[in-house]
């Protein structure tokens, strides 16, 4: 599975910048409604999902990547959104390595499908791990072309 089987190009916020993780969380879930990935109903219960895994410990990873998420009964396949932070912009995610977020990777989750919980983050990690591939990803100027690149990247990997 590739990020690109989840992700549409209207998932895909260039020029994010929420201010503080809390209010990025929220963002990108609105984004998630927004698209129809999820139904207004049940967006309560998963920001509150999501947000408490935020406050047990962050998801704020290396490199620049974080990984807000929860596992959820709201949903029967990965829903996602990602947030790719402007250039001049910081997000503190609480990051292992102290390093400010550059993209920010909502995952909603099946809560029976532990395994594809796994192998989702493990892709996002490896995916957006590729620091030219995100600076690349940063820069372009609008979500066709962010997604066009993702797509490609799919490919080459």
């Amino acid at each position: 599975m590739h990020l690109s089987e989840i992700l549409t190009p209207k998932d895909l916020l260039l020029g994010f910048n929420p201010g503080d993780k809390w209010n990025g969380i929220r963002i990108l879930l609105e984004a998630v409604v927004a698209q129809g990935h999820l139904p207004k109903e049940a967006e309560a219960e998963v920001l509150q999902a999501v947000l408490d895994r935020e406050h047990s410990m962050s998801t704020g990873m290396e490199d620049g990547i974080a990984i807000p998420h929860a596992a959820v009964d709201a949903v029967n396949h990965v829903v996602a959104a990602v947030g790719l932070v402007s250039p001049d912009t910081d997000l503190d995610f609480d990051a292992v390595d102290g390093l400010p977020t550059k993209v920010a990777v909502l995952l909603i989750i099946p809560r029976e499908e532990k395994m594809l919980h796994i192998r989702t983050m493990a892709e996002v990690a490896r995916t957006f791990g590729d620091q030219e591939l995100l600076a690349r990803l940063v820069a372009c100027k609008d979500q066709e072309e962010a997604f066009t690149l993702l797509t490609s990247a799919a490919h080459t990997s």
